[in-house]
């Protein structure tokens, strides 16, 4: 009778292996991973994803940490098929009998389960994760087996995969851990919620106990010798579990720039950037981050919605900053990307004002002007006169320009002020609008917007070529854009669009990224004309106010006729920074005015609350 039973057994389990097959999906969350993008030293910005995990090969796993896990769970993996003897026995039995499942489970079976099966404790799941383990045992190799443990199991903290669970109870890479650290995250492995020192004090307990049963089993084992075991005496206690990571507030705008920047540069498809698995090395400066935004939360304290609302309410901060070669180092968004998705540092909604005019101004040095039709363009220089009177007729070579409705068109300066004959330098310096306004025509305004595409501004955000376009009226460039083109007279006319990812990996291996190069977009010496008009601007000009944060930044103000938008955007030797006050609803999307904003006197310039802004930021980083 025995004989017939044990026949039957063994024709029963060689039938279910027979019928076996691996699976072709994994459970979703097995192939899922997570983003982690780094803050430009190296350290973790933020996590996407629904899955906290990363996967990492084998051989990027020090073997210190690959034997702990042996040693804590399965000792004879390389060994064993796959399964334990003991345990298909006791599942065959159960199966026969009608017995409740057993534990015992080897590396492979654990992994079977996470990866292909559900948690249910039925005679069912069990005797197929037997099956499957044996067959997968025999198809693939231990070493793939061991990786897709490590990459798949949960460690807690919200965590799956070593490399994961290595940043967040140690704040490193799994390839820098040493076996002390290794043994404690194998003890994870036996229930996260009963080892995670940082939950309870019995847990601390647990956790001690296990580390060190961990660390004698793998002298026994021959993964650790006794000389090295002797070291470790003290344990490795991990960081407390922390918010690191969570994109909201700033960082989720960080996040958004980098992951656009991600794609494009990179030539990733969407949907294998959703898969997760990436590392996104950012250019994000966190000290600076830190420093804008406690500039930009200084000023917004004098605005008060709710006794003030037609002045104060919608009001809103766009600020960016970009260094020489490029990278974007810091921005400010928004009060929480959680709570405000539209991100006030890259809106193209709101116009640059008089703070486009230097674009102007190096487009008449580079290019000359063209007064007489048909006749050769005469070069202009820093000291050139223009007429700086308010109310001056704008001219053509054929004469007065006459806009659609039949008028004249004239410049009007700020207070309607008169100031005579000035030169180029000092119509910049000191925001003089109708000579500008005069020489974007004398340039002629296709120039004007070459100039300003090679400078980085976004064809989509400049306006109709008419005499308002000199004037930044009908044109909505970025904060960010507008800091880049800034960047480009400091940079003697060589201009590098800003770009926020340094580099790319994918489960440890690079990704190429196509890095943006810098070129010529005016003369040196047109570059360094224009800052020099921009210094003065700091130190006796429009900008005066700025000179005390940083001596020697060369910086103009911008603002509209509509009094919608004040600028200032401003270079050291450090960084172009572009700061942006307006009042806008979202639900509309159209820029409302200034006047009175913070409880400001009639008259103030909008302008003004952007350059106390950028001067809070300058002294914090300097």
């Amino acid at each position: 009778m025995c004989l017939y039973v044990f026949i039957g057994m063994v024709g029963f389990v060689t039938f279910a292996y027979a019928t076996t097959d691996i699976p072709d999906d994994l459970n979703s969350f097995a192939t899922q991973q997570d983003n982690v993008y780094y803050w430009a030293d190296g350290s973790t910005m933020a996590r996407t994803g629904w899955v906290s995990r990363q996967e990492m090969p084998l051989d990027k796993v020090p073997a210190e940490v690959q034997g702990a896990v042996l040693a804590a769970e399965n000792a004879s993996f390389y060994s064993d098929p796959g399964v334990s003897p003991k345990g298909v026995l006791r599942a065959v039995r159960a199966a026969v009998t009608g017995g409740e499942t057993q534990g015992g489970s080897t590396i492979t079976q654990q992994y079977v389960k996470n990866a292909y099966l559900n948690q249910d404790r039925t005679l069912s799941r069990k005797f197929t994760e037997l099956m499957l383990a044996l067959k997968l045992d025999s198809k693939s190799g231990k070493k793939q087996i061991l990786q897709d443990y490590l990459n798949t199991s949960w460690f807690g903290r919200g965590t799956y995969g070593i490399q994961r669970a290595s940043q967040a109870y140690y704040g490193k890479d799994v390839s820098q851990l040493n076996a002390s650290e290794g043994a404690f995250l194998a003890s994870l492995l036996k229930g996260a919620g009963l080892f995670d020192p940082a939950l309870s004090e019995d847990n601390h307990a647990r956790a001690v106990e296990r580390w060190n049963w961990i660390l004698d089993r793998m002298v026994e084992t021959g993964h650790l010798s006794r000389a090295e075991r002797a070291t470790y005496t003290k344990f490795p206690e991990p960081t407390g579990p922390g918010t690191a990571g969570t994109p909201g507030a700033q960082t989720g705008y960080l996040v958004e720039l980098a992951k656009a920047y991600a794609i494009k540069s990179g030539h990733i498809k969407d949907s294998d950037f959703d898969l997760g698995g990436y590392q996104i090395y950012t250019t994000f400066d966190q000290a600076r981050m830190t420093a804008l935004t406690a500039a930009v939360q200084g000023a917004q304290k004098d605005f008060d919605a709710e006794r003030r609302p037609t002045t104060d309410k919608h009001a809103k901060i766009g600020a960016a900053s970009v260094a020489p070669d490029g990278r974007l180092l810091a921005v400010y968004g928004g009060p929480d990307y959680l709570k405000q998705g539209f991100n006030e540092s890259n809106a193209t909604t709101i116009p640059a004002g008089t703070a486009f005019t230097p674009i102007v101004y190096a487009a008449a040095l580079d290019e000359g002007v063209l007064r007489t039709r048909g006749k050769a363009r005469t070069p202009v220089s820093p000291s050139s006169p223009y007429d700086g009177n308010d109310q001056v007729t704008v001219q053509t070579p054929e004469g007065p320009y006459w806009d659609r409705s039949g008028k004249v068109v004239k410049g009007r300066n700020d207070g309607g002020r008169n100031w005579g004959q000035v030169t180029l330098n000092q119509a910049v310096a000191h925001s003089v609008n109708t000579p500008m306004l005069q020489l974007g025509l004398d340039v002629g305004l296709d120039r004007v917007e070459s100039f300003a595409l090679r400078s980085g501004l976004l064809a989509s955000s400049l306006g109709p070529r008419i005499p308002v376009f000199a004037l930044g009226e009908n044109s909505t460039p970025s904060a960010i854009r507008m800091a880049g083109a800034y960047e480009t007279f400091a940079a003697n006319g060589m201009h590098t669009d800003p770009y926020s990812v340094r580099s790319i990996t994918r489960n440890g291996a690079a990704v190429p990224v196509a890095a943006p190069k810098p070129t010529r977009a005016m003369q040196a010496k047109t570059a360094r004309a224009v800052t020099e008009a921009l210094r003065d601007a700091v130190t006796e000009g429009s900008a005066k106010t700025a000179s005390k944060a940083h001596p020697g930044a060369a910086g103009k103000t911008g603002t509209t006729a509509t009094n919608t938008a004040g600028w200032f955007v401003a270079s050291t030797e450090q960084e172009s920074t572009a700061v942006v006050v307006y009042r806008m609803s979202l639900t509309d999307l159209i820029p409302l005015p200034l006047t009175g904003l913070g409880g400001d006197a009639p008259g103030t310039p909008s302008s003004e609350r952007a350059v106390r802004l950028w001067a809070d930021y300058i002294k914090a980083v300097k």
